[in-house]
């Protein structure tokens, strides 16, 4: 299986896995569901220093930009993206650094 066959499931299999109510009913993550999540399935210290589990009201307040009080999925791919670029970042020895180019606005520091 192609690899983005096998990671973009992923990314929604665990968004519901951590979102269900157990009725397949509910579609976000509330606080509590949002720090288990991270805890569980962010252990790459790079991105771990992006996102903290251990202040859930800072993630709070950089995931939920409707301001619900919950994260809907929306809302959690913006952090995939959010993360995924600043993994790339450092791959490419970057570092978070800010670029001058639009494109390479540091989005570790900062989301949109």
């Amino acid at each position: 299986m192609a690899r983005l066959d096998q990671v973009i499931p992923n990314i929604v299999d665990i968004f519901m896995q951590y979102a269900d109510d157990g009725e397949g009913k509910k579609c976000q993550l509330n606080k509590v569901e949002l720090q288990k999540m991270l805890e569980e399935q962010i252990q790459s210290p790079e991105l771990k220093d992006q996102i903290n589990a251990g202040d859930i009201e800072e993630a709070m307040q950089l995931l939920d930009k409707n301001h619900d009080g919950e994260v809907n999925f929306r809302e959690f791919c913006r952090c995939i993206c959010v993360l995924a670029k600043c993994y790339y970042q450092k791959k490419r020895g970057r570092g978070g650094k800010r670029g001058k180019g639009k494109d390479d606005k540091d989005d570790c520091d900062q989301e949109d």
